[in-house]
């Protein structure tokens, strides 16, 4: 019975640690296309890339909060 609840555990850290990878790599491409914001020169072009950034930017920001929290309540419960 712990052998199982510890393969859970490490399962888990390691989907979280996939995720905040996942994650970082999201808010850069977020990042990337919020400063491409200034090099475009429509204003439609402009507020797309806005949003599509901010958006991108959020997700992968939420991502990594929540495998940090996820790793961080795993290791709190051994």
């Amino acid at each position: 019975m712990e052998v199982d609840n510890n393969k859970f555990k490490l399962q888990k850290i390691k989907d979280a640690e996939i995720n905040k990878a996942l994650g970082l790599f999201i808010l850069f491409f977020g990042i990337v296309i919020i400063f491409a914001t200034f090099f475009t020169t429509t204003f439609i072009g402009q507020m797309t890339n806005l949003v599509a950034g901010i958006v991108l930017s959020a997700i992968g920001g939420g991502m990594v909060l929540k495998a940090k929290l996820t790793i961080k309540k795993i290791n709190n419960t051994d």
